[in-house]
C-alpha cells in the first residue's frame, strides 16, 4: 500500500462556471449572452436541445450545494461571474439582484471555510457587446476592464483570489477558427485579433486589481502539452514546437513572462496575421504579469510533421503540422480524448523550469462519462471508481511533481456537480454530486465524492493497487 501526502494547505475542491450552473429564473435581472443567444436561435445545435437556462439551477439551490461540498471535502471552489448577469448590457447599470446573490453565494462559501475563487470570464460574451464586434472589437477590453475594476469592488472584500479569463485559447478555437461555438467563424485572422485582446484585457485587469487589492489575480490556462510523433524526426519535433506556440504559449508566455514568443510573431507576421495594437499595449502586457497559474488538464496533443494538404479555407494553425493517432494510446470512449496521465507532471515540470516556477494548482482536471446512470447501484449512489482511478492517477504524477520542486499549491477536478456543458450539454456528466434533471435538478453525491473527501481529510491519497 502506497501513501502519498501532500503538502499542509493544500486546496482541494473543483470547478465550474457562472453559465454553465447557475440557471435562469424569471426576473432575476440577467443579460443575454452568446450561449442564450445562440440557442434561442438553433436550439438544434444543443445535445438533446438543452439550453443554458437549464443549467444546474445554482441560482436558487446554492446554499444546498455548499452543504455538498462541505460533504466532498472542499476547501476552495472555483466558479465565475457572469458579466451578463451583473452588468446585463455588458457595460453601465449593474444588476442589483446579481450582487445580492454572488455575495449571498460566496458568504455561504465562506461561512462553512470554502475559499471562494473567482474567475471574471468563462466564454459567456454578453450579446450586447458581440453584436458589436465582441472580442474583436477594441471596445469590449475597455468594457472588460471596467466590469473586472466593478467586480473587485463589489465582492473584493469577499474573494481575495481571482482570475482574469477561463481558458481564453477556447474562444479564439471554438468562436473563430473551428466553427465551434458562436459567432461560428473559420477566420485565423480574426483569431489572431481575439487572442490579442483577450490577452490585453487580462493584463489590465491584473493592473486594476493591484492598484485597489490585496489578494492575487491569476489566469486559467488549458495546457495541452504537444508530443511529436518521433523525437528523433526533426520535422516532428518543430511541428510539435509550432502547436504549442499557438495553443500553449500564446497565453502562457504572455500572462506570465508579460511577453508574445518571437518565434510566433514571425510566424504571424510570414503570414500577414499579425493583429491590430495601440501604443502602450505591449508595455502594459509586460507590467502586468499574472501572480498565480491555474492548469487546466485533460489530455495531450500529438503532432507529426505536415503531410496533408494545407486548408482550402485558410489560412490554418494545421497548415503547420498534422495531428497524430498514437497507437496503443488509452482513451476515454465518451469523450473521445486520450487518457495520458504523465503529460500533468510534464506541464509541472515545463512550469517549474521555464516560467519561473510560479505559483500554480490543478484548476481543471476530470473525466466525463456518458449516461452515468447505468452505474447506480442498490444504495441509490453512482459507483464511479473509473473516476475515483482517472483522479488518482494524476495525482500521483502531481505528487511527483511537488516532490522534484513544483509550486503546485491544490487540484480542483472538474466539477462539483453535474453541469451544463455548452453544445454537450448533459451528454457527458463530469461531477462528484450527480444532478438528476427528472426531480428538479435533485442532488445525489457519487462514490468519488465520498472518496474525495477521505483524500482531503487526510492529505494523503492512499493506492491500495500497489
Amino acid at each position: 500500500m502506497m501513501q502519498y501526502k501532500f503538502p499542509d494547505g493544500f486546496w482541494w475542491g473543483s470547478a465550474a462556471s457562472g453559465p454553465q450552473t447557475e440557471g435562469r429564473v424569471p426576473g432575476d435581472g440577467k443579460g443575454e449572452n452568446i450561449f442564450d443567444y445562440w440557442y434561442e436561435k438553433e436550439p438544434e445545435k444543443f445535445f438533446d436541445h438543452v439550453g443554458p437556462n437549464k443549467a444546474s439551477q445554482v441560482y436558487t439551490k446554492y446554499k444546498e450545494d455548499v452543504q455538498l461540498m462541505k460533504q466532498t471535502g472542499h476547501n476552495t471552489f472555483r466558479t465565475s461571474i457572469q458579466w451578463s448577469r451583473l452588468i446585463p448590457e455588458g457595460t453601465g447599470e449593474v444588476n442589483p439582484k446579481a450582487v445580492e446573490f454572488y455575495r449571498d453565494y460566496f458568504q455561504e462559501l465562506l461561512d462553512n471555510g470554502i475559499e471562494p475563487f473567482i474567475n471574471l470570464y468563462h466564454f459567456d460574451m454578453p450579446m450586447s457587446l458581440q453584436n458589436e464586434g465582441g472580442w474583436l472589437n477594441r471596445k469590449t477590453v475597455e468594457a472588460y476592464e471596467k466590469y473586472a475594476e466593478t467586480c473587485f469592488e463589489l465582492f473584493g472584500d469577499q474573494v481575495k483570489t481571482w482570475f482574469t479569463h477561463n481558458e481564453p485559447i477556447v474562444p479564439v478555437e471554438a468562436g473563430y477558427l473551428y466553427k465551434l461555438h458562436y459567432p461560428e467563424e473559420a477566420n485565423m485572422k480574426h483569431a489572431v485579433q481575439v487572442g490579442y485582446h483577450e490577452a490585453l484585457a487580462s493584463a489590465l485587469a491584473v493592473r486594476a486589481y493591484h492598484k485597489s487589492q490585496n489578494g492575487k489575480i491569476g489566469i486559467i490556462l488549458n495546457l495541452t502539452p504537444s508530443y511529436p510523433r518521433d523525437i528523433e524526426n526533426p520535422g516532428d519535433v518543430k511541428a510539435a514546437k509550432i502547436a504549442d506556440l499557438f495553443f500553449n504559449r500564446s497565453f502562457l508566455d504572455s500572462a506570465v513572462k508579460g511577453e508574445f514568443p518571437k518565434e510566433l510573431i514571425e510566424l504571424l507576421k510570414e503570414a500577414d496575421l499579425l493583429p491590430e495594437t495601440q501604443e502602450g499595449d505591449l508595455q502594459i502586457i509586460k507590467d502586468n504579469t499574472i501572480d498565480l497559474l491555474g492548469i487546466n488538464y485533460y489530455q495531450p496533443r500529438r503532432i507529426k510533421d505536415k503531410e496533408t494538404p494545407k486548408a482550402e479555407n485558410g489560412p490554418m494553425p494545421e497548415d503547420y503540422f498534422d495531428v497524430y493517432e498514437m497507437p496503443g494510446r488509452k482513451m476515454n470512449p465518451y469523450r473521445g480524448w486520450e487518457i495520458y496521465e504523465k503529460g500533468i507532471y510534464d506541464i509541472l515540470i515545463n512550469v517549474r523550469d521555464n516560467y519561473g516556477n510560479i505559483p500554480c494548482f490543478i484548476s481543471e482536471n476530470g473525466m466525463g462519462v456518458e449516461n452515468e446512470g447505468r452505474f447506480i447501484q442498490e444504495d441509490g449512489m453512482i459507483h464511479d471508481d473509473y473516476r475515483i482511478e482517472f483522479v488518482a492517477e494524476h495525482l500521483k504524477f502531481v505528487h511527483q511533481a511537488i516532490q522534484e520542486g513544483a509550486d503546485c499549491l491544490g487540484y480542483h477536478m472538474w466539477t462539483c456537480m453535474d453541469n451544463w456543458s455548452w453544445t454537450n450539454a448533459y451528454k457527458n456528466r463530469y461531477g462528484f454530486i450527480s444532478v438528476d434533471l427528472a426531480e428538479d435538478g435533485k442532488r445525489t453525491i457519487k462514490k468519488s465524492g465520498h472518496w474525495f473527501k477521505q483524500l482531503a481529510d487526510t492529505n494523503t491519497l492512499t493506492d491500495k493497487t500497489e
